[in-house]
C-alpha cells in the first residue's frame, strides 16, 4: 500500500503547488507588464541504491508567458510600453541592474526617473535624471527623452537622456521572486537598437483569467482525486491488518 500512499501524498502536494503558481497569474491579472508563469509536472522516479521502485510528482515552472498583453491607451507623457520582445532596463534596491516591462513612470522630487515600485529606470549612461520642472515632455521610439528647456521657444526641444532597451535571449532570462526579470549568469545585456516604444500607452498583464481559473478548478478536482487515493490506501491497510489479526 506505500506504493499507492507514496505516489497519491506526491501528487497531491505537487497540485498545490501548481495551483500557487496559477493563483499568483490570477492575482496580477491587472497587473501592468505581468508575464504569466507557465507550470508544469513531469514523473521522477526514486534512487536510493536499489531499483527505482518508487515514483513522485515533479511540479516546475519552466518558462513564462511572454506573448505582448494588450495596450491600454493613457496619454500621459511618463507612460510607455514596448512593441513585441525587449525589457526596459532598472536598477533594483542593491544596485543590481535587472529588467521589466513596466513601463508606468514616475519622477522624483530629485528629478530621477522611477518605476511604479521605486526602482530607478536606467539609461544608456545609468541612472536618469531629468530637469524637473518638466515642459513638453517626449519619449520617442528608440527611447529618446526630450524636453523643453525652462524659458526657450516652444518648438525648441533638448535631449536629456535615453532609456535603456534591452532585447535579450528569452532562454537566457529569468524571473525572480519580485517578478522582474535578471539573466540566469548573471551578465548585463547590451542595450538594442531593434526594440520600440509607444508613447502615452502600457502594456497590460498578459494573463487570461478564464484559462487560469479552469486551470485552478481542474487542479483542485485533481487534488481531490489524490486525496481520495491516499484513503483508499489508508482503508486497504486497515482491512489486511484485520485480516492479519483473523489468521
Amino acid at each position: 500500500m506505500d506504493k499507492l500512499l507514496w505516489i497519491a501524498a506526491s501528487g497531491a502536494k505537487q497540485d498545490l503547488l501548481a495551483t500557487g503558481i496559477r493563483a499568483n497569474n490570477l492575482a496580477n491579472a491587472q497587473t501592468i507588464g505581468f508575464k504569466a508563469q507557465l507550470e508544469q509536472a513531469r514523473a521522477m522516479p526514486v534512487y536510493d541504491g536499489g531499483l527505482p521502485t518508487r515514483v513522485f510528482s515533479l511540479t516546475e515552472s519552466p518558462s513564462n508567458n511572454y506573448e505582448t498583453g494588450a495596450m491600454i491607451q493613457t496619454a500621459r507623457d511618463l507612460d510607455v510600453a514596448i512593441q513585441g520582445k525587449g525589457f526596459f532596463a532598472v536598477q533594483d534596491a542593491n544596485g543590481n541592474e535587472v529588467y521589466s516591462r513596466d513601463g508606468s513612470f514616475q519622477l522624483g522630487p530629485d528629478g530621477v526617473l522611477t518605476d511604479m515600485h521605486g526602482n530607478i529606470v536606467l539609461g544608456d549612461a545609468g541612472p536618469i535624471f531629468l530637469p524637473v520642472p518638466l515642459d513638453n515632455l517626449n519619449i520617442d521610439m528608440d527611447g529618446t527623452i526630450s524636453t523643453r528647456p525652462i524659458g526657450a521657444p516652444v518648438n525648441v526641444s533638448e535631449e536629456v537622456g535615453r532609456l535603456k532597451l534591452v532585447n535579450p535571449d528569452l532562454n537566457s532570462i529569468e524571473r525572480r521572486a519580485d517578478g522582474l526579470f535578471q539573466a540566469k549568469n548573471g551578465d548585463i545585456f547590451e542595450a538594442s537598437e531593434q526594440v520600440n516604444l509607444l508613447s502615452g500607452t502600457l502594456e497590460g498583464s498578459n494573463v487570461n483569467a478564464v484559462n487560469e481559473m479552469v486551470n485552478m478548478i481542474s487542479l483542485q478536482r485533481h487534488y481531490e482525486l489524490q486525496v481520495k487515493l491516499m484513503k483508499q490506501a489508508d482503508d486497504l491497510d486497515q482491512q489486511g491488518n484485520m485480516m492479519l489479526r483473523i489468521l
